[in-house]
């Protein structure tokens, strides 16, 4: 779950995004300042905006935000002086987790690639890496599918010369990090790290 609110930008709207869905794909269902955005064959619910949100409680923060429980209790409450339910689970797993290399090998059709498989606690995926440094046996930071990097970018599945990645393995400077090196490399993080808990 992705939350967003950017007064200067878009104005006093607040975003609520589980997964991004094309325009010809959606249903757009609105009540007031409390707006639900579904998937139009199967209902599923995969955004919420709430327009004029600073009617409904103090939003700190500005581009993507925390849900915090602060946060959650504007929804709920906008979501009743519209006279609307919530149909979304508001709670919010890290999505910028700790993770460990399990294995790592050359890609069969990129020389500057690697296949990785990644455990972020529960469960292990397979990530493509780009990364000169990257290598079995490091703990690195993971932004998971649905994740949406300082940049802006959403971090989606996708296919890089024929193999799956579901996920990126990140360098300091992605992250947004102060004194982010300027060359390229992954971000290595100590050892005593947890595998599975959230990146702050």
């Amino acid at each position: 779950m992705n939350a967003f609110y950017n007064k200067k930008g878009i104005g006093d709207v607040l975003l609520l995004v589980k997964e991004q869905v094309g325009i010809d794909d959606r249903f757009v269902e609105q009540h007031g300042d409390f707006v639900q955005i579904s998937k139009r064959e199967s209902g599923e619910v995969v955004g919420i905006n709430v327009l004029n949100a600073s009617n409904y409680g103090t939003i700190d923060g500005e581009g993507a935000i925390d849900l915090t429980e602060e946060l959650q209790t504007l929804l709920k409450k906008a979501a009743k002086e519209n006279g609307q339910v919530i149909k979304l689970d508001l709670e919010q797993k890290p999505l910028f987790v700790v993770g460990y290399i399990d294995a790592c090998e050359q890609h069969t059709n990129a020389d500057k690639l690697s296949v990785c498989r990644v455990n972020i606690g529960d469960e292990t995926v397979q990530i493509v890496c780009g990364a000169p440094n990257v290598k079995a046996g490091q703990k690195v930071v993971v932004a998971k599918v649905g994740a949406v990097m300082p940049s802006g970018m959403v971090i989606k599945e996708a296919k890089l010369r024929g193999e799956e990645s579901y996920g990126m393995i990140c360098s300091a400077k992605e992250l947004g990090l102060q004194d982010a090196p300027s060359e390229k490399g992954i971000l290595v993080l100590p050892e005593d790290k947890v595998v599975g808990s959230a990146f702050l």
